[in-house]
């Protein structure tokens, strides 16, 4: 059997496209929240924190962001303590600081100062191993508003079923 070279660069394909891996989605916030424009930040980590992220050990259920003395944070995401870490581990729901360029922060800032608008987290992905966050500008959707999404849903599966029985 031949041996392989230790020291060849071999290409290392990710899970997703290209060079980005999607580590974590946060569909509660698809569901709950009409989503209006979308935004990408970086996000300022420690090192235990981007571990814990690369193995996916990230919740994003509750995260919003907010604008705090012309900073970006990001509240309410849920970074699990990395399972090697020592006692300098970080804290798993601590605030973290959102990397974005100044014109973005003023746009987004005027967006949210808009009653009913806010920033959610909708997902948390890898981007040239980078953490990225997707943000989106979104507003609170009204119950009748999440049934009639559902029963969207619904039809749109029963289409697919429809088609696909009848190709067969």
């Amino acid at each position: 059997m031949p041996r392989k070279n230790r020291n060849s660069k071999k290409k290392v394909q990710s899970t997703g496209s290209g060079n980005n891996r999607q580590i974590a989605v946060n569909r509660k916030a698809l569901y709950d929240y009409e989503i209006l424009d979308r935004v990408e930040a970086g996000l300022v980590l420690t090192g235990t924190e981007i571990k814990s992220i690369r193995a996916g050990k990230v919740d994003l259920r509750d995260a919003y962001a907010r604008v705090q003395d012309g900073e970006l944070w990001l509240h309410g995401a849920h970074i699990a303590p990395y399972d090697a870490g020592s006692y300098m581990n970080h804290e798993p729901r601590r605030a973290r600081k959102l990397l974005v360029h100044r014109s973005e922060m003023g746009d987004l800032a005027a967006q949210i100062a808009e009653k009913g608008l806010t920033l959610a987290a909708l997902r948390l992905y890898l981007k040239n191993h980078h953490a990225k966050v997707e943000l989106g500008v979104a507003r609170g959707k009204r119950q009748y508003d999440k049934r009639r999404t559902i029963i969207e849903r619904e039809r749109e599966r029963q289409a697919r079923q429809a088609i696909k029985e009848w190709r067969e």
